[in-house]
């Protein structure tokens, strides 16, 4: 019998180990972090909580005020976000059916200005329409509370736009994404998880330069962004007549919606499944 293992057996247990080492390495640095919708280990990492002691909210006084509405947290929940008012809108669904306005709050902090984010490390918060899902929920952020926007979507990707980790979170912080205070978010992120814990498949986050009335386009009228902004508009007007998000895929360059948004060769815009 062999009392060492013979040469040529060694080679072999070195190419299961570094194979086995290569396959750990995949797991958290490629596959940990797409499971989660980030391009690599280092997005992921970045948007881990950084304190072991979380803040918590009272959130009796937020279930109170809904109750004023008419509204319970559970309720189908859709989110819209103007730059340049500095305003993010929860509208949860009436009993009706529509859409109702149940709070507004004021935008801590964003980076870049007007326009859409075009590429990764540009420091550009994005506009367009988005879908967040359950997988896009993160209560395990650094900032509190957070979910990702699902940037880039169908249409930014036909674009060629690149970014990551573009979140609505707390902290008042932000590279690109639209940061509120703790207190803020912790209400947000309730509105949306309970939505989507209670059967919503996905919330539609619709994000615009500043609301888009005539009046307001024509004075930016020498914006580069004109016809990117008049496609937004055609979804800010459909809500804003019918109270409630209308279906949005991109097609050739552009969003299309409601009925259009559902012709063969469209994308639809969605959140992570």
């Amino acid at each position: 019998m062999d009392r060492f293992p013979s040469p040529n057996r060694r080679p072999k247990a070195v190419i299961a180990v570094g194979l086995a080492v290569l396959g750990v390495l995949w797991a958290m640095g490629i596959a940990l972090p797409l499971a989660g919708g980030y391009p690599s280990i280092f997005d992921w990492l970045r948007d881990r909580r950084i304190t072991e002691a979380p803040q918590t909210y009272d959130r009796q006084r937020l279930v109170g005020e809904l109750a004023g509405k008419g509204f319970v947290l559970g309720d189908a929940a859709h989110v819209r976000i103007f730059k340049r008012e500095r305003v993010l809108e929860v509208w949860m669904r009436h009993e009706a059916g529509t859409f109702v306005l149940a709070k507004s709050y004021p935008i801590c902090r964003f980076s870049g200005g007007l326009g859409p984010k075009l590429q990764e490390g540009d420091k550009q918060a994005p506009e367009g329409f988005y879908r967040v899902a359950a997988k896009q929920l993160n209560p395990h952020s650094r900032h509190h509370l957070a979910f990702n926007l699902g940037f880039p979507n169908a249409l930014d990707r036909e674009l060629g736009r690149t970014g990551s980790a573009l979140m609505v979170h707390g902290g008042c912080s932000s590279v690109g994404c639209y940061a509120m205070t703790d207190a803020q978010i912790d209400e947000i992120y309730a509105v949306v998880e309970a939505a989507l814990h209670r059967g919503q498949g996905e919330v539609d986050v619709a994000i615009f330069p500043f609301r888009l009335t005539e009046s307001a386009l024509a004075a930016e009228a020498h914006s580069e962004w004109q016809p990117f902004w008049q496609n937004l508009k055609q979804g800010f007007d459909l809500f804003e007549t019918e109270h409630s998000p209308p279906p949005v895929a991109a097609c050739n360059g552009a969003y299309l919606f409601g009925p259009e948004a559902l012709k063969p060769g469209c994308t639809p815009i969605t959140g992570w499944v």
